[in-house]
């Protein structure tokens, strides 16, 4: 079974064994709007916690996502480089990012689970 967990920055990571698959939130894409161009990180990169890992455009901004955990890239989403607007139609599944190789599973203590980000959404209203 896999777990859901957010950041504040709007990022989700679906957890399943020791590999994340990361992507923005439904909040995240209909504030950015039509998302127009995905610029995704190489398989095999590192990033630690936090880090820039890729970056998303719309007809209204550029926006930096960020990874929510330390790890190795392990597979990335090649499909949104021809159809990015799966962002916007299905953020939590085909609009998914990358995957990556959790480096220490102790850091997703720091992250959100799905009635945590609710909360913290009802704060930005």
């Amino acid at each position: 079974m896999s777990a859901i967990h957010y950041t504040k920055d709007h990022e989700y990571i679906r957890v399943d064994g020791g590999t994340g698959t990361v992507g923005i939130t439904d909040y995240a894409q209909k504030a950015l709007g039509d998302v127009v161009f995905v610029e995704l990180p190489e398989a095999g990169a590192a990033f630690k916690k936090g880090a820039q890992a890729a970056v998303v455009e719309s007809v209204k901004a550029a926006s930096e996502v960020y990874a929510p955990v330390s790890g190795e890239i392990t597979a990335v989403n090649g499909a949104l480089e021809n159809a990015p607007g799966s962002v916007n139609e299905d953020s939590a599944g085909a609009g998914w990012f990358f995957k990556i190789k959790l480096a220490d599973a102790g850091e997703l203590a720091g992250l959100m689970d799905e009635a945590a980000y609710q909360a913290f959404l009802k704060t930005l209203a």
